[in-house]
């Protein structure tokens, strides 16, 4: 494994950063004694940095794996809160949830314009005053656009950035790929750490896996890229792949058969919240319960923090 100073920060990070979504409620919904497992493996395979969010509710996951590994692991995560207040609550929580004292790197959550990040300012000034009192190591943004990614390359307190890339550009909100990989460059040019997200473009890019790899590894800017995993295979394959080894055509095949899809349980009520958060049109109300567009979902699984009935899963 290969290992990347992260920007201007003290972390070292392993090249594949463990993408913790796929393991949470919000879509395999593992137990957590399973889920830790497979976050023990990746660690034993050389895995030092995993990616989750307040959202994910997968805190007890980590805490069961650091329990286990007895040793460290290098945690980003990320929080919606935009109050002072509202951001100590969820760094708090993270903390005790997670067990670890201090938090690597924390996240201002998805973020989208600089009206977005001005509207966040109480919570990012919380994180610099609990960067101050060592509480948390790093400070970061999320984002699927071109826009905040310009905007935090300029923007001192801002160490790290969390980007989505994929040599379609899918998921981008406000730009072309070239867009994405010139906002990119500067930040990286200007000291950020970055880590890229949605490299399989949420699962939609599996069957073109060795040209989204061979893209995004050979992309010049990353110094990580978190990819999402939910089982050994998965983290056996992309191990592989990112330590530039053959892989196993046994577990390559077995994961060849694997289809996901987004599920909506029976129960659904037809509410519409997940209509209304769902950035990418791929889903609607048909005959009172929620329906899915399979060719415009990416499987980013979000819709399902929305659902008040939790029938919304991927699969």
């Amino acid at each position: 494994m290969q290992y990347r100073k992260l920007g201007t920060t003290d972390l070292t990070v392993s090249r594949l950063c463990f993408g913790s979504l796929t393991i949470s409620p919000l879509q395999a919904n593992l137990s957590v004694e399973d889920g830790a497992d497979i976050i023990l493996f990746a660690m034993e395979m050389g895995v030092n940095f995993i990616d989750t969010a307040e959202f994910y509710r997968n805190y007890q996951y980590i805490n069961r794996a650091l329990k286990k590994a007895k040793r460290d692991l290098i945690i980003s995560t990320k929080s919606y809160a935009y109050t002072y207040s509202g951001m100590k609550e969820s760094v708090e929580k993270a903390r005790k949830e997670t067990g670890k004292d201090v938090i690597d790197i924390f996240m201002l959550h998805e973020q989208e314009t600089k009206l977005t990040l001005n509207g966040h300012r109480e919570a990012l000034e919380y994180l610099i005053d609990a960067k101050a009192k060592g509480l948390v190591k790093a400070i970061g943004v999320s984002t699927h656009t071109v826009e905040i990614v310009n905007a935090a390359a300029d923007m001192e307190e801002i160490e790290v950035i969390h980007p989505i890339i994929n040599f379609q550009g899918l998921g981008i909100k406000d730009g072309s790929l070239q867009d994405m990989e010139e906002a990119i460059q500067k930040a990286h040019k200007q000291g950020k750490g970055i880590y890229g997200m949605k490299a399989l473009g949420g699962g939609n890019l599996i069957n073109h896996k060795e040209q989204a790899f061979s893209y995004i590894l050979s992309f010049p800017y990353l110094d990580s890229v978190a990819i999402g995993m939910q089982s050994r295979d998965e983290v056996l394959e992309n191990v592989n792949i990112f330590e530039g080894k053959k892989t196993d055509p046994v577990v390559g095949e077995r994961l060849r058969m694997k289809k996901r899809k987004l599920l909506v349980e029976d129960w659904c009520q037809g509410c519409g919240e997940c209509v209304k958060h769902c950035r990418y049109n791929a889903l609607s109300i048909h005959d009172g319960r929620s329906v899915v567009n399979p060719k415009a979902c990416i499987l980013c699984g979000y819709c399902a923090g929305y659902c008040p009935e939790f029938c919304i899963k991927i699969i």
